[in-house]
């Protein structure tokens, strides 16, 4: 999704940011929210169920011979299906989206953003495959910022990536998720650098 070098602005973005916050911003990237590797199984089953009706109804095929048929079916089309451009063609938009929400608050926890001081933790996450992206709050900001602005931030990212500008829009996204962390969760004095910057490639 990103080269080193986009990576690395990306992540100069985030110490740019935290420096007038006390917040903590987290990038991390997926390649896939998921693999869906039963998608092509199912799909296939469903084809070798769905080749006997008009076999019976258009031929005098015995049903043996319907029975090959069906096992053919099944063998072809399930390796044709699991290619992965056509696998994830195959899932719905609804699933792809909610493997998306559960695998970004898979790595909100395993990141360590439940554990910094003040609960000001920020996760942006984006599944490439899904094209979809989540931003993520802890609880420390949940009764400082009202959860549509970073709606807003997550749908212009979302739109950035689908144009097939990724690390543009991801830059901004930091930037604008500095601003809103900055104006409800300044510095403090004691501040430290609690999570690495660096974007996370999954």
């Amino acid at each position: 999704m990103l080269n080193a070098e986009e990576r690395e602005r990306v992540a100069d973005a985030v110490r740019e940011a935290e420096r007038d916050t006390a917040g903590e911003i987290a990038v991390v990237l997926a390649g896939q929210a998921a693999g869906y590797h039963s998608v092509p199984l199912l799909w296939g089953l469903v084809l070798a169920l769905l080749v006997p009706w008009p076999l019976v109804a258009f031929t005098t095929f015995a049903p043996g011979t319907i029975y090959i048929v069906q096992l053919l079916v099944a063998l072809v089309a399930i390796p044709l299906l699991a290619w992965p451009g056509r696998r994830y063609a195959l899932v719905p938009g609804l699933v792809k989206r909610r493997r998306a929400r559960e695998a970004a608050m898979r790595e909100f926890v395993g990141r360590g953003l439940t554990r910094t001081r003040e609960r000001l933790g920020v996760l942006i996450y984006v599944a490439g495959a899904e094209r979809h992206v989540e931003i993520i709050a802890d609880t420390g900001l949940a009764d400082r910022v009202d959860g549509e602005a970073f709606e807003a931030i997550r749908a212009r990212l979302s739109k950035a990536v689908a144009a097939g500008r990724a690390a543009e829009g991801l830059v901004e996204a930091v930037r604008e998720v500095g601003r809103v962390l900055a104006a409800h969760a300044p510095p403090q004095p004691d501040d430290w650098d609690e999570l690495p910057n660096k974007v996370v490639v999954i």
